[in-house]
């Protein structure tokens, strides 16, 4: 089904040839303000005003910005600070509003007016190199719970492991002391274990992008009484499309974080699940509302392309936005189609949502005729669906 939900350009690369917009990202700031933030990427960039990120997509590095709205989402203008760093999840934490991203290090901003200005960026760790995207994050008990990613040192593409950290909310978050974080989580040694191989000979299984939810239903199967477990969502790469990996996070009452694999009532670990879209990264949030996950994703209409087939048609869920919900955060069915570009550069893909009263906003990746792939995009596109909960 393809629902109304309507589009709005928030900004145009001024580089389509080789300036990339990437990572949409949505936060609710104070008083009713809408933050949407993006990163700019390509090796162009070396051509854009302000500063830019040490490691990023390219050798010129990225460029993080924030675009603010005070009249729900009608205009837009840029927050007077850019920042060196990709990968950015935007979130509101105690009295202030924060940008946590890496520039191969681990690194964060605060804004403490709102979104007008942000801090330096502070480090909070130098030791490894870090990917993500803006996943979703935990906010429970005053503490924050998200999930970054340590890269593996020479591991080829996906080559990351997740990690779980936490920070008490009204902390300055910018201080590495007020975090606390796991160990790395070694999933390649999962898909051994289970005998999980890349579809693709050439190709490395891997999990990446992780969002991190928490169960509520007391007759869940994985509901925690002592409410101290998390589910990490998150893509998996095997070659295959709408197959997605879950793991699940422990805060100890020792004060440790940690991350294990799920278990069946058998006892057997439960590690790769069908979920459409879970080859390429997804946003979900739950809803107390309507007491429902909701999930914005790009399912995989055909998986078994040929080698050699048309670009567009086998990666054609880059295309492609979907609106999908699920009572126990697991088992997700489509409401409706959000967005799907009609040409063979017309991307949408990479979504991040927010819930805005009665309404659902989507911020995506996006491309036109002038992009140079689907996905080298070079626009970002806000898509409100009224009424969403209708759909359910």
């Amino acid at each position: 089904m393809q629902l109304i939900a309507d589009e709005k350009i928030l900004f145009e690369s001024p580089y389509p040839e080789d300036v990339f917009c990437y990572t949409p990202s949505l936060c609710r700031g104070f008083g009713g303000r809408i933050l949407a933030g993006f990163d700019l990427g390509g090796p162009g960039t070396a051509r854009l005003e302000g500063v830019r990120s040490d490691s990023g997509d390219y050798e010129s590095g990225n460029q993080f910005r924030i675009l603010l709205s005070d009249d729900d989402g009608v205009s837009w203008r840029e927050s007077s600070t850019r920042l060196p760093m990709l990968h950015v999840m935007l979130f509101r934490a105690g009295n202030a509003l924060y940008a946590l991203g890496q520039s191969g290090r681990l690194v964060i901003s605060r804004s403490c007016d709102n979104g007008e200005s942000w801090s330096e960026v502070s480090v909070l760790d130098s030791d490894h190199m870090w990917h993500q995207s803006a996943g979703r994050i935990d906010f429970r008990n005053g503490n924050v719970y998200a999930v970054y990613e340590q890269r593996i040192p020479n591991a080829p593409w996906p080559g990351v492991s997740p990690v779980l950290m936490s920070a008490r909310e009204e902390a300055d978050l910018r201080e590495p002391a007020n975090w606390r974080f796991s160990e790395p989580f070694r999933a390649e040694a999962l898909f051994a274990e289970q005998g999980i191989r890349h579809f693709f000979a050439d190709g490395t299984v891997g999990v990446l992008e992780t969002n991190v939810i928490r169960i509520y239903d007391p007759n869940h199967l994985y509901y925690d009484p002592e409410d101290r477990t998390v589910l990490l969502l998150m893509r998996a790469e095997t070659g295959l499309g709408n197959v997605g990996a879950v793991l699940k996070g422990i805060d100890l009452p020792d004060g440790t974080l940690r991350i294990e694999p799920l278990r069946t009532p058998r006892g057997e670990k439960l590690f790769l699940l069908p979920f459409p879209g879970g080859q390429i990264k997804f946003h979900l949030d739950y809803d107390p509302v309507s007491q429902l996950y909701w999930m914005i994703s790009s399912p995989k209409l055909d998986g078994f392309r040929a080698p050699g087939a048309p670009w567009f048609e086998a990666c054609g869920e880059r295309r492609r936005l979907e609106l999908l919900c699920s009572r126990n955060g697991l088992e997700f069915r489509s409401v409706g189609v959000v967005a799907e570009g009609e040409g063979k550069l017309d991307s949408r893909h990479y979504a991040s949502l927010l819930f805005d009263g009665d309404d659902l906003l989507v911020f995506a990746r996006s491309g036109d005729e002038r992009a140079r792939n689907l996905h080298d995009g070079n626009l970002l596109t806000l898509h409100r669906v009224k009424n969403f909960r209708t759909l359910a």
